[in-house]
Formats: C-alpha cells, sequence, structure tokens
C-alpha cells in the first residue's frame, strides 16, 4: 500500500510525553485506559466499548465516555496494518511518522500503556517543516485520532518532496490564538458561576475594583437595599466620584427592573454601575445607553478585567482562576499599524 492510498493516524504519548521512550525505542504506540484489560475479548461494537469505559470509569462525564470509548474502538478495529501514524514527540520536537506493522496487542506491563500496536518509524520531520495549520490538527486534545485535513502534507513530507510553502499568512494563526482565548474565557466565566454565586461573587467584583484603584465598601449579605458595593478613591468615600454597584451572579440576561432599580438609588454626582456574571437585555442595554452616569458590565467585561489586573488579584482568587501568561501568534490584521 503506498503512502498516498493510507490513512494516517495521529496519536499522543500521554499529557507530558512519558511514553515517548515507548514509543521510539520499542517501535510501538500505545494508548492508556490501564482499567480496560484486554480490549480484543470486548464485542466488536462501539456500545460494547461505551458500556466497558461507563462501567470502569463511573465518575467520568456522560460527554467523555463516548469520546474515550470512540479512541480505544478505532485503535482496535479501524487502524489497519499498513496504516500511517504520525507521533508529535515532545522530547525532540519532531514529528515521527511510521507505518503500522501488527494488529492490536494488549501488553499490561507497559508502564501504563498497555494498549499497542507494532510500528516502524520511516521518517522524523521538523516541526518547522510543518504549516501551522497541520500543526493545529495534530495537536488535538485526543489520545488518537484520524488526521483529515491536512493529510497529504504529512504523505508528502514522507515521500522527501518539498514541503508545501506557505503563501502569506495561515488564517490557522488567528484560529488557533481565538481558540484558546475562546476556552480560557469559557473556563473563566464557568469557574465564577460555579464557585462565587451570590455574595461571594459581589466580593470579588469589590477586589477586583480594589486592583483598578477604588475603595471599595461592601454591604452585609442580605442587607444590601438594592446596592452591594459603594466605590470610591479616597479613604473616607466622601469625595466624588461615587459608584453604587449592584452585582448579579446569575448566568442569565439581566433585564431592564433591576438596572432601573439600581439608577433610582444613585443621587445627584454619583455613578451607577451593574455587573452580571451573565449579560444584559435589549432594553437593560437602552436604559444605560441612555444615561451618562450609569454603565453596564456582563460576564465578557468581567474576564476583560480579570485579564487586565490579574496579577494584583489576591492569591484566593488565583487560586479558583490559576493562569498563566502564554504568547500566541498573531494574524496579521491584529498585527498591522494601518
Amino acid at each position: 500500500m503506498s503512502a498516498r492510498e493510507s490513512t494516517i493516524w495521529g496519536v499522543h504519548a500521554g499529557r507530558t510525553g512519558d511514553a515517548d521512550s515507548l514509543f521510539l525505542e520499542k517501535q510501538v504506540v500505545a494508548l492508556g485506559w490501564n482499567e480496560m484489560g484486554d480490549l480484543s475479548k470486548l464485542p466488536a461494537t462501539r456500545e460494547a466499548f461505551r458500556d466497558r469505559v461507563a462501567a470502569i470509569y463511573p465518575a467520568k462525564k456522560p460527554g467523555a465516555i463516548p469520546n474515550n470509548a470512540g479512541q480505544l474502538f478505532r485503535f482496535v478495529h479501524e487502524v489497519a496494518v499498513g496504516d500511517l501514524v504520525a507521533y508529535p514527540s515532545k522530547v525532540d520536537r519532531h514529528v515521527h511518522i511510521g507505518r503500522v506493522t501488527s494488529g492490536y496487542a494488549y501488553a499490561p506491563s507497559s508502564s501504563g500503556y498497555p494498549h499497542q500496536r507494532k510500528v516502524k518509524w520511516l521518517k522524523q520531520v521538523p516541526r518547522t517543516a510543518f504549516t501551522q495549520g497541520a500543526l493545529y490538527e495534530i495537536g488535538s486534545a485526543m489520545s488518537f485520532f484520524q488526521i483529515r485535513n491536512y493529510a497529504d502534507e504529512y504523505r508528502t513530507l514522507l515521500e522527501g518532496k518539498a514541503p508545501p510553502v506557505e503563501q502569506g499568512p495561515d488564517d490557522t494563526v488567528g484560529v488557533v490564538a481565538e481558540e484558546i482565548e475562546r476556552s480560557t474565557r469559557d473556563y473563566i466565566l464557568k469557574r465564577l458561576s460555579q464557585e462565587l454565586k451570590g455574595h461571594p461573587f459581589a466580593e470579588f467584583i469589590a477586589h477586583l475594583l480594589n486592583t483598578m484603584g477604588y475603595r471599595t465598601r461592601l454591604s452585609k449579605e442580605g442587607t444590601d437595599g438594592g446596592v452591594d458595593i459603594i466605590a470610591h478613591r479616597d479613604e473616607l468615600g466622601f469625595e466624588p466620584p461615587i459608584i453604587k454597584v449592584q452585582v448579579k451572579s446569575g448566568d442569565g440576561n439581566t433585564g431592564d427592573p433591576a438596572v432601573s432599580a439600581l439608577y433610582g438609588k444613585i443621587e445627584r454626582g454619583e455613578y451607577g454601575l451593574v455587573v452580571s456574571l451573565g449579560d444584559f437585555t435589549n432594553h437593560a442595554r437602552n436604559f444605560a445607553r441612555s444615561k451618562a452616569n450609569l454603565r453596564l458590565l456582563g460576564g465578557e467585561d468581567v474576564v476583560d478585567l480579570i485579564f487586565q489586573h490579574y496579577e494584583q488579584l489576591d492569591s484566593r482568587y488565583k487560586g479558583l482562576l490559576p493562569l498563566k501568561r502564554v504568547y500566541v501568534p498573531e494574524s496579521a490584521e491584529e498585527g498591522s499599524d494601518e
């Protein structure tokens, strides 16, 4: 079977690349899920694999069960001898391309990676030889998957031909950055929603205002009278601007009644701020736009402020939202000065 006719699969050597030596020295590709036992003894159906995963890992989320079962099923029953496999090593920063030379074998003593297939490694290619899109596809979150969109690029490099030349900026550069930012934003909003319901979310917003240079007075839980936080710049809270803040920790849209209620408590020379972990209805936003001293902050706005002031957050909130700074490619449009 020629390289052009072969299906090509992607495989990872564990989250940290701990199976790298097993792959390259023992000439195999392998999967974990050690507790699953010998998969060749299961009926050759996806349903049987799903049932086994659900029984062995009862704590798994329902959505993860078919995903895990599907990877194991493909590895045992869909991979054919002669198929190609691409393994991106985290150790030597090369993509190793090989050909599968055996059927499935169960090797329970193989350091936590008992589900194996023998492979003959044919070529190792530096990551810099691939387009960004090809690298993005092989960076799948799954341990085992089929490479589809950029399969021909891997086959071309295996044949020793010149790697493809990217004409201008690769659109996937922007896609990668957007995917990372979107997943981080979703993670932050989910953590806030799960861990800071009610008064604790108001405490967090007060602390976030502190990082921005405001002094805050937080109302006691259940006795806010429609104002959760009073923020000001001076030590005593007499000098303008005085900001009255209402905080909503629900995931839904905050409506006009809540926004209007806060505005009714704003005196001359004061400002109002409504913060929602969700969003606002159109009526609420239209009302706020008509008032020069009223501002609305939705969940996405809160995330923006967290990004800007993360380093100044208290350690307890950094523990709740453990983030680290990373650099991602910038698309040509974002980097342009024009």
